[in-house]
């Protein structure tokens, strides 16, 4: 119903939209007078004060409606099971609820049949109120913006007005978004590491992951934190798959971008992005069932033990992977760069290839290295590829055929088994943080790097 409310208060804009262009343009033809603002802004303003009126309230009514709904239903439960626990509360609720969808049978006790009608009540009246209130709300706009259309009334300023107002909010919530996310983090990060007494030493150069393992006795092991081989394992995946992916895909982007016919070009760039478009659970197939029986068994026709599980298949593939990242976004770098500086090196004697290295390189140098860093950041996040190709053991070594495991793995693991949510969330967290500080650490030397290095053209 909600999805239907928002397409029916869409149309209603762009009835409002209609009604004031055409009243605002009958004004100008009938009165002959000159309008501040043409029609078209009159529409504008009524658009703009339909939908975020009739959003607006349909929004605030369906957070706060459904909040309204589970805490009085809440309240009826603690009232009839004073001594239940949560979770058992929430599952009477979740029994009601599905009794009043009809999903499961009504016989399932009189305090869920209860709570069954009381919910079909009060679903009755939050709809109503969804339907009343975003529909009133969003024709009551109309009427005000439709009557404000006369020739003195500024709709342009006023629709620049909402613009501005509308990107200042989605720029505010993208803000608080990021400022929420890295709360979140420092705060389970530090709930963590109380838990382990503040031995943050043993957690960055420890060697045993298993955080979890005393837990169900009410504490938290701070010997067995120890996350250093998760970020080696990390590291070194990351590090195989860029010894892959930046050769490949920078030396792809160069001859596409100067030195392939258009006919190669138009073949071969699109055949390259076509690998951006496979789902990685095809890439951890291909490494799982193709390429690491195939490692393991080449290194045992040449006498070296490779793991079924290893680092090298997961790393590989990985590059693979991330050779249209590099490729396809150096390629726009590169092309990018002005042509008369191309034209200047060659007419003062450079062969092509001296051109690229001299002067296209270095003016495209920004753009490559935030390529590159894209790449690395793809890399790290990347989770079904290790699962299926790499393992999931938390091994500290730095030999690419054997089995490793990475952060984002472990996190996964620690988020999805069987201990509450609740409970794994600090070493989850933590492993989280961990690996945002790194990744900032990296984008600030990269950045300096860039600076220093940087090529500047007037």
């Amino acid at each position: 119903m909600v999805f239907t409310l928002t397409l029916a208060i869409f149309a209603l804009a762009i009835a409002a939209y209609l009604l004031s262009s055409r009243r605002a343009a009958k004004v100008a033809a009938t009165d002959d007078v000159h309008l501040h603002s043409r029609p078209s802004y009159h529409g504008l303003h009524s658009f703009l004060w339909v939908l975020i009126s009739g959003w607006g309230i349909l929004l605030f009514l369906v957070i706060f409606g459904n909040w309204w709904v589970t805490s009085s239903l809440m309240s009826q439960i603690a009232e009839a099971a004073p001594d239940a626990a949560i979770i058992e509360r929430q599952l009477i609720l979740s029994d009601a609820r599905a009794i009043a969808e009809g999903r499961i049978s009504s016989e399932s006790g009189e305090l869920r049949q209860a709570l069954a009608l009381r919910f079909a009540r009060l679903d009755a009246i939050h709809s109503w109120a969804l339907i009343v209130l975003g529909l009133g709300g969003a024709f009551l706009a109309g009427l005000y913006s439709y009557g404000r259309v006369a020739p003195e009334w500024r709709a342009r300023n006023h629709s620049e007005k909402v613009i501005r107002a509308v990107l200042l909010v989605m720029a505010g919530i993208a803000i608080l978004t990021t400022i929420g996310i890295v709360l979140s983090l420092i705060f389970e990060t530090m709930r963590f590491f109380s838990a382990i007494d503040w031995q943050i030493h043993k957690y960055l150069f420890g060697t045993t992951w298993s955080p979890l393992s005393g837990v169900f006795e009410g504490k938290m092991d701070a010997d067995k934190v120890g996350a250093l081989p998760l970020f080696a394992g990390t590291l070194l995946i990351t590090l195989i798959a860029m010894i892959v992916a930046v050769p490949v895909g920078l030396f792809a982007a160069i001859y596409l971008s100067d030195f392939a016919s258009a006919r190669v070009r138009a073949f071969a760039k699109p055949m390259l992005e076509i690998l951006a478009g496979i789902p990685t659970v095809v890439y951890g197939f291909f490494a799982a069932i193709t390429l690491a029986p195939l490692l393991r068994d080449g290194g045992e026709a040449i006498g070296i033990r490779v793991a079924s599980e290893s680092a090298l298949a997961a790393g590989i593939v990985m590059g693979v992977m991330i050779i249209p990242f590099i490729s396809s976004l150096s390629d726009d770098v590169i092309n990018s760069v002005p042509q008369s500086l191309r034209d200047a090196s060659l007419g003062l004697g450079a062969t092509k290839a001296e051109t690229m290295q001299q002067v296209v390189l270095p003016a495209a140098l920004p753009g490559i290295v935030s390529a590159v860093l894209l790449a690395v950041s793809r890399a790290i996040g990347e989770t079904m590829i290790v699962v299926m190709a790499a393992g999931q053991g938390a091994n500290l070594t730095a030999n690419p055929l054997e089995a490793v495991t990475t952060v984002t793995v472990q996190i996964v693991a620690l988020i999805t088994g069987d201990t509450e949510a609740e409970t794994a969330a600090g070493p989850a967290f933590t492993l989280g943080f961990t690996l945002f500080v790194l990744t900032l650490i990296m984008n600030m030397a990269a950045q300096r790097l860039v600076a220093k290095y940087r090529e500047k053209y007037d």
